[in-house]
This record gives C-alpha cells, structure tokens and sequence, in this order.
C-alpha cells in the first residue's frame, strides 16, 4: 500500500477530513451549520431592512407641521459581564421616545435626543420637523 492508499483509508475512518469521525455530518454538525446559516441570514436581512429605512427617509420630504407632544418614554437596556478575575462589570443604555400628535389626530413617535427629551414636557405645543420616520426637530411655541 502507497501513501496515497493510505490516505484515502484515512479519509473515509475519519482521519483526513469530513465531518467528524466519519464521512457523513452527525446530527449536531447539521444543526450547528443550520444555525450558523441562520444567523447569517439574520444579520443580512437587519441590515437590508435598516439600509431599505434610511433611502426611504432620505427620499421623503423634510415636513414641518403644528402638533403637541402627548407622550414621553424611555427605554432601559441593563448589561453585566464577568471577568475570569472576579471582577463584575455592568452599563446601561437608556433610549428615549417622545409622542406627537398632528391637527388631524394622528400620532407618531420618534427617538430623540436626551437633550430634547429633558426640555419637553407633555402637553408642549409646536412645531414638529420630520423626515419620513426620522426626527428633526421640535420648536416650542411660547
């Protein structure tokens, strides 16, 4: 028997490649690729749909329209991690949304800046700016 004999005996007891111990993927392998393949299509399809978000907003008018902020929210997102040396790290992110309604009665919601949401209180009247689903701005009438 040549090495190259040798090698092909090698290949289908597991030794040269495939998957694991033999030449055909156990059922685990098939499931760790499926979900891998998963997660890829997850993140591709998240970021077409951000990407599909952004042209659209950008191909939408700049409005400016009279309303009132009817609502304020945050959103509070808590992280922990711990480090092999015993030593606990943690953060949080906080998101903040503000409500407006329009003369006609519809409502909308936008992500705002911290900045603004302080300087806003529910039942503030204004002007609402807006592109599509992105926020511009709000200017407060005294």
């Amino acid at each position: 028997m040549d090495n190259r004999e040798g090698y092909i005996t090698d290949f289908y007891n597991g030794y040269g490649g495939g998957f694991g111990n033999s030449l055909f993927p156990s059922f685990v392998e098939i499931f760790m690729i499926l979900i891998f393949i998963v997660f890829i299509i997850m993140f591709v399809r998240i970021i077409v749909v951000s990407a599909r978000q952004g042209i659209k907003n950008s191909n939408s008018p700049v409005l400016s329209v009279d309303a009132r902020v009817v609502a304020k929210r945050t959103d509070i997102s808590y992280h922990s991690d711990h480090v092999d040396d015993g030593i606990d790290t943690s953060s949080s992110s906080t998101w903040y949304y503000m409500t407006f309604e329009v003369e006609s009665g519809d409502r909308m919601e936008f992500s705002v800046m911290s900045s603004e949401f302080g300087m806003l209180v529910e039942g503030d009247c204004g002007k609402l700016k807006f592109q599509g689903t992105r926020y511009l701005g709000f200017v407060r009438q005294i």
